[in-house]
């Protein structure tokens, strides 16, 4: 009897260059440090039993969103539910590219590297692509995450209790700090809505005296 579930097969090479990308430690300031947005459009809100559709991201560097370095990837899906087409809008008879999942793992993580993520409610699009490697026999991804929502959070230490744990949503947040919501519901204009949201709460927080150090940043999920 096996006291202990030992991979099958050795990791790929390209998990092994995302791996080596970590060897270099990250900058101390936020300025220096390059930040990726993003947000997963999903075949609906199961973590167990849905996939994901498609992965957009865009790079913050220097507090500018960088356009140029942006990603966006449609995957293949055998798996189709109706019922979320009105959230996400992608039909199942769209022209986009699509590749397969071990395609957009490749590439996604390629894209990734070490950046820290930046995602709204970054539980459900962490634990969706978390997932996904797992079906791959790959782990977990390793990247630092910061959350909008705890974020905004922060920015709302003066207000009573309630008001400060209140859960808001990307349309309510975007709507607070004034972010146009074009492209909402895709996963490129949401992974784009979010960076400028980041900005504009990294701004506020250091308004607030917020050292412009990376680590204070940083909130469990």
């Amino acid at each position: 009897m096996k006291l202990f579930n030992k991979r099958q097969r050795p990791l790929p090479d390209f998990w092994k260059s995302y791996e080596k990308s970590f060897r270099k430690k990250l900058p101390d300031t936020i300025t220096d440090n390059r930040f990726v947005a993003l947000d997963t459009e999903t075949t609906g809100f199961d973590l167990k039993k849905d996939r994901v559709l498609c992965i957009g991201a865009v790079s913050v560097l220097n507090n500018v969103i960088d356009l140029n370095d942006s990603l966006e990837l449609y995957l293949h899906q055998d798996t189709f539910n109706p019922k979320t087409v009105e959230i996400h809008g992608i039909i199942q008879e769209e022209q986009f590219e699509q590749i397969s999942a071990i395609e957009a793992i490749q590439e996604f993580l390629a894209y990734l590297k070490n950046a820290v993520i930046v995602a709204h409610h970054a539980y459900f699009d962490i634990t969706m692509i978390n997932n996904m490697l797992a079906r791959h026999d790959l782990p977990m991804l390793k990247n630092k995450v910061l959350d909008t929502g705890v974020l905004h959070q922060r920015t709302r230490l003066r207000t009573n209790l309630i008001e400060q744990q209140k859960v808001v949503s990307l349309d309510a947040l975007a709507k607070q700090l004034n972010i146009p919501l074009k492209d909402r519901h895709t996963a490129s204009g949401d992974a784009y809505i979010t960076a400028i949201a980041f900005l504009k709460l990294v701004h506020r927080l250091r308004e607030r005296g917020l050292p412009n150090k990376l680590r204070r940043l940083f909130w469990k999920l």
